[in-house]
């Protein structure tokens, strides 16, 4: 961490680090730095997993366009300067990121202070807000060529491929763990007409292509420490082209459950109707103005398609041999793979009342 301060265009000096270990793909580490004038500052440095990333160039050229084109966005046309954002540091040859041969790619962003992010939304207030900080990331974006962008992740949001390879997996059994979990794919297979839907829209030109988060968890919003206001959304990797019903639907899967994505009790997870409306909410005060009637028909269904092409990814990754999302345990993935199943089923008891509560939301954002 000393080496790789010295190599980004900051002014302090390293003194010590720390590892943060939310999030399941990249390596993080928060570096604490003294300043020319006697005072510290802090820097998120942060390793790209060329693994599941196998273009990190692209990423990054990804994290770059978007960045500078918030920030412009924010200065020129909504004249909030003070707004936080993400801003990357420049590395030694003018590049927002430094290649180390035998280490990967890293780069440097500011570290957002005074702020903090859940895994699980305790309160709709926290649920509110960032909904409306992923809405209003959309609506900074919304103008901006899609073409310009990467697919960092080819087919990332294709559900029928994902269900494919599910199925592969499962018929190839490559680690002997089909036994374990036959129940969890059979549910699975029983929820296959729910995999072409929103494909079927795309192709038929009925959904708009955007630039999207594709990771809209709660943890990538980072909330005021005091207020538990949106402050900024982090984690762009994933950002390319696609639906904004990807990024709803990942919202409603991460914010609208009391459990952790991996809780073992599975009693303990459910979709919480209130925390469902504070999402709806939320997202479509700084949505509305962009969002098509085809898009807002489908946010309720969205929740439950993304909820189970999670569930697919986890228990696909548990049969191949957890290669793809960091474990901790045994049988992790599976741990996984079951509290998402869970939760469609309980998105399936409530649809109804779900698919009502968007249209009553939708009204009242348009007066």
């Amino acid at each position: 961490m000393a080496a790789l301060s010295d190599a980004f265009a900051i002014a302090g000096n390293f003194l010590h680090c720390e590892t943060i270990n939310s999030g399941h793909i990249n390596m993080t580490f928060r570096a604490t730095c003294l300043e020319p004038d006697g005072t510290t500052r802090r820097y998120i440095f942060q390793r790209v997993n060329d693994a599941v990333f196998p273009c990190p160039r692209d990423v990054m050229h990804n994290v770059e366009k978007v960045t500078n084109h918030i920030r412009w966005k924010m200065l020129r046309v909504l004249k909030t300067p003070f707004r936080q954002t993400l801003n990357l540091y420049s590395a030694r040859g003018g590049r927002k990121y430094l290649e180390i041969p035998g280490s990967g790619f890293w780069r440097c962003y500011n570290c957002i202070e005074n702020t903090h992010t859940f895994d699980v939304a305790d309160h709709p207030r926290q649920a509110y807000e960032a909904a409306r900080a992923f809405g209003a990331f959309q609506q900074l974006l919304c103008d901006m060529n899609p073409e310009d962008i990467h697919e960092t992740i080819p087919f990332f949001h294709h559900t029928r491929r994902r269900f494919d390879h599910l199925e592969k997996a499962a018929a190839a059994d490559s680690h002997g763990r089909l036994n374990t979990c036959r129940n969890e794919l059979d549910f699975i297979r029983r929820r296959e007409r729910c995999v072409d839907v929103l494909l079927d829209l795309q192709k038929r030109g009925e959904l708009p292509v955007r630039i999207v988060h594709n990771d809209t968890k709660i943890n990538n919003v980072m909330l005021d420490r005091e207020t538990d206001e949106a402050v900024c959304v982090i984690d762009l990797d994933t950002v390319m082209p696609g639906s904004v019903l990807y990024d709803f639907g990942d919202m409603v899967r991460t914010m609208t459950s009391p459990a952790a994505e991996d809780e073992e009790n599975l009693d303990k997870t459910c979709l919480r109707m209130p925390m469902f409306e504070a999402v709806v909410k939320g997202y479509l005060e700084t949505a509305r103005d962009f969002i098509t009637p085809q898009e807002v028909s489908k946010l309720a269904f969205s929740g439950l398609l993304i909820t189970l092409e999670t569930g697919i990814r986890f228990l696909t990754d548990y049969l191949e041999g957890d290669v793809y999302f960091k474990t901790k345990k045994e049988r992790h993935n599976l741990h996984r793979a079951r509290t998402q199943l869970r939760l469609v089923e309980s998105m399936e008891e409530q649809m109804p009342e779900m698919e009502e509560c968007v249209r009553k939301c939708f009204q009242t954002v348009n007066g």
